[in-house]
């Protein structure tokens, strides 16, 4: 018989601090109960605290959520983690339905496909895969990329998948096949993020060279955006794999979205928001600074955007900076990505927590 470890409720906030502790307890069945303490030793240089126990009390390892997502009708989350899992949950109170094991160390990013039943995933193994929500089965596994996979998007329906790698590659994959359509781009830095929008009548995304494989759906009329770590955020038409724009930026960019067919927001690790015209991309519309921690993701909101940076700030934007709301409770800890789904907004944090935010009408 298992002896019940039991441990202080506010063990996640407590052990945010250097020097923070919390107790634990186990009864070993006609034993004494055993009383000892957890105790944080400081951040890692991966952002993960550093924690020891005491009274032959072992911590194995300490793992954080890196992604989230919210499926399409808002009734399932995902997850992904550092120790290689993620976790399908139900939306409106966090009850685990399944774990999704089979990566190798961290997941770096998930996302639910349009239909809200299958989860795209990519990690530090350089793969990306494919999920069903339903049994937690690993349908499709995609491989080519030589670096952590550190970002994805998803083509209209789903056909088709973009993913960026540290490797310096941004890929096109066709999801029926389990094939590799081309390498998009080729930066000779690594990918951080990546996005995918359609474009404005206006803008001319050029011919592609070659006839488009049968195979590519959706893809034409559509720009792919990417955040390089060597401070350039590159547009390219995602069928005519033709350049539309390269900017320079203030540092390496973090992450990037669209907001309409034209416009553009992407985030620097000197914590800048860069707001973007793609019809006149030389000078940024605006440049947007709350904080000199690093942009960690931004996310198109009404008719504003959200953005969270590594401080533990996550604030939403509307209206032209006129109506400014933010978001508390991770304190100090990045807030790594934020999802949402109607007046429900959800983040994940280091300190291992998703948060869960009802807005009133805005």
């Amino acid at each position: 018989m298992a002896a019940p470890l039991r441990i202080q409720s506010d063990w996640a906030q407590a052990l945010r601090k250097d020097e923070g502790e919390a107790w634990l307890s186990c009864h070993p069945p006609g034993k004494p109960t055993l009383y000892g303490s957890l105790t944080c030793q400081g951040i890692g240089q991966d952002g993960i605290p550093e924690v020891t126990a005491s009274e032959g009390f072992i911590v194995n390892e300490i793992n954080k959520i890196t992604c989230l997502d919210i499926s399409s009708g808002g009734g399932l989350g995902v997850s992904s983690s550092t120790d290689g899992s993620m976790k399908i949950w139900q939306a409106s109170n966090g009850e685990l339905r399944r774990v999704l094991e089979g990566h190798v160390f961290d997941v770096n990013c998930c996302r639910f496909f349009p239909s809200g039943l299958v989860v795209l995933s990519g990690g530090m193994d350089a793969q990306l895969k494919i999920w069903s929500a339903e049994d937690a089965s690993c349908v499709v596994t995609f491989k080519g990329h030589k670096g952590g996979i550190l970002d994805t998007a998803i083509v209209d329906r789903g056909r088709n998948v973009v993913s960026g790698s540290r490797d310096g590659t941004a890929r096109l994959w066709d999801c029926g096949r389990s094939a590799c359509l081309g390498v998009i781009a080729d930066c000779g830095s690594s990918i951080n993020g990546v996005a995918v929008g359609a474009a404005d009548n206006s803008i001319n995304l050029g011919s592609p060279e070659q006839t488009p494989s049968e195979r590519e759906v959706g893809t034409e009329s559509k720009m792919l955006l990417l955040a390089r770590e060597d401070k350039k955020l590159q547009c390219l038409g995602l069928q005519s794999r033709q350049p539309v724009f390269l900017f320079v930026g203030s540092d390496g960019f973090n992450c990037c979205t669209f907001l309409s067919g034209f416009l553009l927001l992407a985030g620097t690790q000197d914590g800048n928001i860069y707001q973007l015209d793609v019809r006149s991309p030389r000078a940024p519309v605006q440049v947007i600074h709350r904080s000199g921690a690093p942009v960690l993701s931004l996310l198109s909101f009404r008719d504003g955007f959200i953005a969270s940076h590594g401080d533990g700030s996550c604030f939403i934007v509307q209206q032209d900076l006129d109506y400014l709301i933010e978001l508390t409770g991770a304190d100090c800890d990045p807030v790594f990505k934020v999802a949402t789904w109607e007046k429900q907004i959800y983040t994940c944090c280091r300190d291992g927590l998703v948060r869960r935010y009802q807005l009133s009408d805005l």
